[in-house]
């Protein structure tokens, strides 16, 4: 924040921190103004006020929209954290009732994952906020800043190695892959070594669509072995259907076939495959919400709940404060 402080506040008109953020956020004068609910003109003579007062263009024209100085981006992050101390500051604190309240979350998640986290949790969740509503988007990893920041998500899920920088985020649980096919394939009844795992017919779910590599093809060109990949998916859950009518098998998260088992026999696979942790993000301005805190509460109770049936690795994150 020490950008800011320097500043003389008693010279500079607040609501144009609210401009300077917008205009940060959609890099855009004409949105930018939409966003604030003002004409395009008022914003153009806020921003050059702005510019005056730190001394630095701030935004500069560009082909696809404006583009933001050095001093601006370095404004950024401290400028997100003192408006959202003073909205906190200026609203009265109230508690959440979650049977009363009518709510809407925006959550963004891969389908893997709203099968481990958000399917434990719906039924609860209904019952003790009936008048919510949840939009569940697709998690798009090198999106999930720009979408947070923006306000279009509320709380995104992904692996821990691709949450970005700067955002909060609570590591959830550890999860890795195992090797499965459906109950009676002929080259799973007993566990495969490296030799039957190459001779396999793999499926590869692919988020971007149309993918046959992985990072276990990567693994396996080091040892001089490659496998065969017939079939690419964008979406894990046809994958375990697909897996039980045909003998195709493929690497699964281990919690996407906690229920599968019946149709699907799973083994460690013959290469050694690094696990991943499973973390929620949020951005700082969504961290002291009471209704966002609530829902974020109510993921890591329905997490904890399920470790009878299903073990989970806890592990946490220190935040900069208290609390989920």
């Amino acid at each position: 924040m020490s950008n800011l402080h320097k500043l003389d506040l008693h010279k500079l008109d607040l609501n144009l921190l609210l401009t300077l953020n917008a205009l940060l956020i959609e890099r855009n004068v004409t949105r930018a103004a939409a966003r604030l609910h003002l004409s395009q003109p008022s914003v153009s003579v806020q921003l050059g006020k702005l510019r005056t007062a730190f001394d630095d263009p701030l935004l500069l024209p560009g082909p696809r929209g404006m583009l933001p100085t050095a001093r601006a981006l370095a404004l950024l992050a401290p400028l997100q954290a003192v408006l959202a101390q003073l909205e906190h500051v200026l609203q009265p604190e109230s508690a959440f009732d979650p049977a009363t309240a009518e709510v809407r979350w925006n959550l963004a998640a891969a389908d893997a994952t709203e099968y481990a986290i958000l399917l434990p949790m719906l039924p609860a969740l209904r019952a003790q906020a009936p008048l919510s509503r949840m939009a569940v988007f697709e998690a798009v990893p090198a999106r999930m800043a720009q979408d947070l920041e923006s306000g279009q998500v509320d709380l995104g899920f992904l692996a821990q190695e691709e949450a970005p920088a700067g955002l909060r985020h609570r590591t959830l649980f550890t999860e890795h892959y195992v090797l499965a096919g459906r109950r009676d394939h002929p080259l799973l009844q007993t566990p495969p070594d490296l030799d039957k795992f190459c001779a396999l017919e793999f499926i590869v779910v692919s988020p971007n669509g149309g993918g046959f590599r992985s990072n276990v093809d990567t693994a396996l060109q080091q040892l001089g072995r490659t496998r065969k990949v017939v079939l690419s998916v964008p979406h894990f859950l046809i994958v375990p259907p697909l897996l039980a009518k045909s003998d195709m098998v493929a690497l699964l998260p281990s919690r996407l076939l906690k229920n599968a088992l019946g149709a699907l026999r799973t083994w460690e696979p013959p290469i050694r495959l690094p696990d991943y942790e499973m973390a929620m993000v949020w951005h700082e301005r969504m961290h002291l919400d009471p209704a966002h805190r609530w829902l974020r509460e109510r993921i890591m109770a329905s997490l904890q709940a399920a470790t009878h049936e299903f073990p989970l690795q806890m592990i946490s994150t220190p935040l900069p404060s208290p609390g989920i």
